[in-house]
């Protein structure tokens, strides 16, 4: 008692509050909780909880270093070679050389600021977009249930739980009735595990404390009222992710970014150490040795890449929720533009998702107005999921005007995914009555009799299989109903009251499909996705969904089909079956897992409990706004309204975000590697370095300005007709290739400057310096199409852009401060040389591509073949 009892008589303030979530609280009566944070079981006044969601902040975890606005500036400079460019422009300093470490200098932070306006920019457009999908709660305010945002959840707050909630913080159990949790998140155990109010000792572990409920679980079954004690990064989750830096796992795209940035860095190494020792070999002056050598690797690397990146993903991001589709996760929007197989439910989907009750039918298959009263009573009365077949059946027993006013609700037995039924116990005049309904073959399994109580013997559970069947066949979803009278006593009643029970007969619910679905299914056959239904239903229906909607259907694997299924032979099948029917949450993991093993990219899309399993996993995660928070939160993407067509769209805006983040990659390379090549070997065989560092430099950041419109670049329609995919070794020849194509190009220009123009160090700088920037500027257009590039229109922030720089290019030696960057001015017929030159190079480019790709595709054609089409 000595933990509670300093908190008696003292101010609601955050310190007592705050010390109470820091001691074994799981440990202490709930009564002494609620008192010790000024609770009730009745929750918090709305005035106290604005005050303590003021003092202890929002609910949420620990932000990352790079969201603030000043860790996202200090990010920019987290790059080695911007740091050692830092360093050795002040050791220039030192050395008496102002005017250079200047202009490094300037440079350098004019990069770094335009990396950063960028991504600033992007950072604070996705947040805009994340707010439009929030995770809620429900609460007890001034005694009433309110819908509240979870992270303005605080300590104190008496939170209602169901199946499909997200726990939002930590804390204990005041009440429950069947409530279990799935906390293999924190815990790693394997199976949902049952809470109850309680008391736990001090030392328990987190596995042991039956009482408590955690941020971050979520609830697979029953209902239970839950007391707030640890909100944000006090909370077992929080401490946990501030620990290990927790971060949702890489996609493919970041694999393949990451594998670029290894393949440069090596190839910087090299760089900058052997030109380094040639000149100072060559007894060159060390200073400017060293910061030519780093601005070559400067000049190598697509510094802009984070910025392009981020540019890119919320330029799709912000076009998709226009379309309806609002990205949660940033770096899956490319994941959406590989996937090649699509795995969905078929309620909503292919379906209408209007289900309506087509009738409630006896024992006998004959309209029963009794079957309807009894699955209405039970469909009014049960607390959990709302759910579209209780709303069915709640709706056909207004319109038949059945009175149920006189019944009262004992008790609940709630649903669960092993049961699948739910039961409650109620009164009315007749007596006390148990009301089961659930999917049949479980209801039938807990009946002992049917109809006016007759025995349930093999004929009549044969009559009932085949009236099941013959519904099915013709696309019903079929539920029974079955009751007893029971005794009435005190709460609760459990699982193993339902025995002995009388079926009473059958609800037929229907689905239509969608009158467009086909038109959707070919459009997505033609984008390369195939699509799978997944879904626990009864096989026949799914069988009929699946004809109705015009899906191929060669076999329907089902639930019991799985398990007698090893891993390799689901390999094997997974690819061609196109449904698989009557499979439970784990089941659906499975298959997915399967598809991914094989080589596909795979998307999931569910709104239930029993999705959250399978979006977690899936390459993909889509739910829609409607969803139960689990699954919404285990989702990449929500759909603002659930139809197959907007995520049509969607998939070619993750297309289109690929195309344009790889002409970025692939304008650089094929630019950069060429010219930092050249220059490096001019470096050992000119008896002057062919650019000063701080002219690298300025090439390299004025050549980046178009680059940051590459992001609302226009995209060929053939780029988004297919699934695309990193591929390393592509952009390694392709570097390779029009990077030997670039440097030799640069040998003409330096044999035009010093043997036709005789140009002296200044003349040969100024003159190099600007085909340099002319070639990169050129390749832009060209290599970002696979087209002529005469025939794909760029987008007007790109051209624009671009002449802009050709024109500073141009012009740039004339202007009065070009001194300051070792510039001079050069005679008209040189200038003409250069121009001449570039247009020369801007046709072997062209030439070159044509071939290029035409012998990338003959080359894949030949290579065995897999489910992932290269770039």
């Amino acid at each position: 008692m000595p933990f509670l009892a300093r908190f008696r008589r003292r101010p609601a303030d955050s310190t007592s509050v705050q010390t109470v979530a820091d001691g074994a609280y799981w440990s202490s009566p709930a009564e002494k909780l609620l008192q010790a944070l000024h609770s009730s079981p009745n929750g918090l006044a709305q005035s106290q909880a604005e005050l303590r969601l003021k003092r202890l902040g929002p609910n949420v975890l620990a932000a990352s270093t790079t969201s603030s606005t000043w860790g996202l500036l200090l990010s920019q400079f987290k790059s080695p070679l911007v740091l050692i460019l830092i360093v050795a422009s002040v050791i220039s300093m030192f050395a008496a050389e102002w005017i250079d470490a200047g202009v490094v200098l300037t440079i350098v932070l004019g990069s770094t600021l335009l990396g950063f306006g960028q991504e600033f920019i992007a950072g604070n457009a996705i947040e805009k977009l994340r707010i439009q999908v929030k995770i809620h709660s429900q609460v007890l305010r001034d005694g009433r249930a309110q819908n509240q945002a979870s992270d303005a959840v605080v300590p104190g707050d008496v939170v209602l739980l169901s199946a499909g909630s997200l726990i939002p913080a930590d804390g204990v159990v005041l009440e429950a009735k069947d409530f279990f949790i799935n906390q293999a998140v924190l815990t790693g155990e394997t199976f949902p595990v049952e809470k109850r109010p309680g008391v736990v000792h001090a030392q328990a572990s987190l596995s042991e404390r039956s009482n408590g409920v955690f941020m971050g679980t979520s609830v697979s079954s029953g209902t239970a009222r839950m007391l707030v004690v640890q909100t944000g990064p006090s909370t077992v989750f929080g401490q946990i992710a501030g620990k290990l830096a927790l971060r949702p796992a890489l996609t493919e795209f970041e694999r393949g970014i990451h594998r670029f940035g290894y393949l440069l860095t090596r190839i910087m190494l090299v760089m900058v150490v052997i030109v380094l020792a040639i000149n100072i070999f060559m007894a060159k002056p060390p200073i400017d040795s060293l910061l030519f050598a780093l601005a070559l690797a400067v000049g190598l690397t697509p510094e802009l890449l984070p910025a392009i990146v981020s540019i890119t993903l919320s330029h799709g991001a912000k076009r998709m929720a226009k379309l309806g589709v609002i990205v949660r996760r940033l770096n899956s929007i490319e994941n959406l533009g590989a996937m090649d197989v699509l795995c969905t439910d078929k309620t909503g989907t292919l379906t209408a998702g209007v289900v309506a009750l087509d009738g409630a039918f006896d024992a006998q298959g004959q309209a029963s107005a009794r079957v309807l009263e009894l699955a209405g009573i039970n469909a009014q009365f049960q607390s959990g999921l709302a759910n579209p077949l209780d709303e069915a059946v709640t709706s056909a027993l207004q319109k038949a005007q059945v009175d149920v006013r006189l019944v009262h609700k004992r008790d609940e037995i709630p649903y669960d995914f092993v049961r699948k039924c739910l039961s409650v116990v109620v009164d009315d005049p007749k007596g006390c009555t148990l009301i089961t309904k659930g999917a049949l073959d479980k209801v039938l399994a807990r009946c002992v009799s049917v109809g006016d109580g007759q025995p349930l013997d093999a004929a009549w559970a044969q009559r009932i299989d085949a009236q099941f069947d013959a519904w099915s066949e013709q696309g019903y979803r079929v539920l029974g109903v079955a009751s007893r009278a029971i005794d009435p006593r005190s709460v609760p009643y459990t699982r193993d009251d339902e025995s002995a029970l009388n079926f009473e007969g059958f609800l037929l619910f229907m689905d239509p499909p969608k009158p467009d679905v086909q038109k959707t299914l070919l459009d997505l056959a033609q984008r390369g996705v195939k699509l799978k239904i997944i879904t626990g239903d009864n096989h026949k229906v799914a069988r009929h969904v699946a004809a109705a909607v015009g899906l191929p259907v060669n076999r329907v694997v089902t639930g019991r089909d799985l398990l007698d299924l090893g891993d390799e032979a689901l390999m094997h099948i997974v690819k061609e079956v196109t449904v698989f029917a009557e499979v439970d949450p784990n089941q659906k993991e499975r298959i997915i897992l399967a598809l991914q093993k094989t080589g596909h990219v795979v998307g999931y899309m569910g709104d239930g409990i029993n999705d959250a399993l399978a979006l977690h996993s899936a390459d993909v995660g889509i739910s829609v706004d409607t969803a139960v928070d689990v699954a919404k939160d285990a989702a990449d993407f929500v759909l603002l309204r659930k139809d197959l067509d907007i995520l049509c769209e969607g998939i070619d805006e993750g297309r289109m975000t690929f195309a344009n983040t790889l002409k970025y990659i692939l304008t650089t390379i094929s630019a950069n590697f060429g010219n930092m090549v050249s220059m490096a070997v001019a470096s050992v065989f000119l008896p002057f370095l062919p650019l000063l560092a701080s002219q690298i430099l300025l090439n390299s950041f004025l050549a980046d300005i178009p680059a940051t419109t590459i992001a609302g670049d226009r995209v060929d329609p053939e780029s988004v007709a297919q699934p695309r995919h990193w591929d390393t070794v592509f952009i390694r020849n392709y570097m390779v290739v029009f990077g030997l194509l670039s440097s030799a190009f640069d040998f003409m220009a330096f044999g035009v400057l010093l043997w036709i123009f005789q140009a002296v160090p200044d003349e040969f700088r100024t003159g190099w310096f600007i085909v340099s920037l002319l070639t990169q500027l050129v390749i832009a257009m060209v290599v970002r199409t696979r087209r002529p590039f005469y025939r794909s229109r760029p987008g007007t922030g790109l051209w624009v852009s671009s002449a802009v720089v050709l024109c500073v290019a141009l012009t740039l030696p004339y202007w009065p401060f070009s001194p300051l960057f070792g510039f001079v001015p050069l005679p008209a017929s040189l200038m003409l040389g250069l121009v001449g030159l570039t247009l020369a190079y801007v046709l072997a480019v062209e030439v070159t591509k044509k071939r290029f790709y035409r012998h990338a595709a003959v080359k894949r054609e030949s290579a065995v073949p897999t489910s992932r089409q290269g770039l």
